[in-house]
């Protein structure tokens, strides 16, 4: 029959929400495979000169062969977005350039490359036929939050007779991730304690104070001129504050606001231009 020429990669697409294991779970495959993970974020791959971003790219193809590596693409998104159209500008076409780019060198790549975002919708379609898996990483339910808790635990970590790990998977619905952050706030605040280090342990009020400090920094994350969620709880009663005041106002009412302090703000300029 026909041939149709695809990919040599083993490409996977890992996408979920952040702290859901995407990142631990390439090292896991790169640990069986007995190679080394190589980690690339946009970040380190992108240049301010023009046409140098896509020789990164090459050269990071070029690396992981030489060193026989598994390659992951940390955020994706970031390097992998849709192509556009519109060549008006420069950066557009850098872009573009590099998608190209990662598109040839991927085709090539006879290797294991792992892409991990939080927007795979994000995608350029082309990437769709070139990845040979999708795993979609959801949040861990009740029964595996328990158990990410208790792994969390250094064996040699004193731990309090009253740590509950079934109260707090029930209580918190939370990431791996945002597990092991808690753990990692509530293990210092055990620690900065007064009283002799030997006697010191990690108890139920250390982890329920970390994973709350985590989640309402989250919250903070998220908030938006618009629709801004609660900043903080209430960590005595477990509830969120009150929303920001601009929640109660309207769409019109924001924008005549908005107006008002332009207004000001060209007034006083004016004032200090005549002076």
């Amino acid at each position: 029959g026909e041939g149709h020429r695809t990919s040599l990669a083993l490409a996977f697409n890992f996408a979920g929400a952040p702290g859901t294991g995407k990142t631990i779970c390439a090292e896991a495959i790169a640990h069986a495979l007995g190679r080394r993970l190589l980690i690339v974020r946009y970040a380190e791959v992108e240049s301010m000169w023009m046409g140098e971003t896509p020789k990164n790219i090459v050269a990071t193809f070029r690396l992981a062969r030489k060193e026989n590596a598994v390659l992951l693409f940390d955020e994706a998104d970031a390097i992998a977005s849709r192509r556009s159209a519109s060549l008006d500008h420069g950066f557009v076409r850098e872009t573009n350039t590099v998608i190209n780019v990662l598109l040839q060198e991927l085709e090539r790549f006879t290797g294991v490359v792992i892409f991990a975002t939080n927007l795979a919708a994000n995608f350029d379609p082309a990437f769709e036929r070139r990845i040979r898996t999708h795993v979609l990483f959801e949040m861990p339910g009740v029964d595996e939050r328990e158990q990410i808790w208790r792994v969390q635990m250094h064996p040699r970590t004193p731990v309090g007779a009253d740590v509950d790990f079934r109260a707090l998977a029930e209580q918190f619905e939370a990431s791996g991730g945002d597990i092991r952050n808690a753990v990692l706030k509530a293990a210092m605040a055990a620690a900065a304690e007064p009283g002799n280090d030997a006697f010191k342990a990690l108890h139920q009020h250390h982890l329920t104070q970390g994973i709350r400090e985590v989640l309402a920094g989250k919250r903070v994350m998220r908030q938006s001129l618009m629709d801004v969620q609660p900043l903080a709880a209430d960590f005595e009663r477990g509830l969120p504050l009150a929303p920001w005041p601009f929640t109660q106002l309207t769409a019109p009412a924001v924008i005549m606001t908005s107006v008002f302090a332009l207004l000001v703000a060209l007034v006083a300029l004016a004032f200090a231009l005549a002076r």
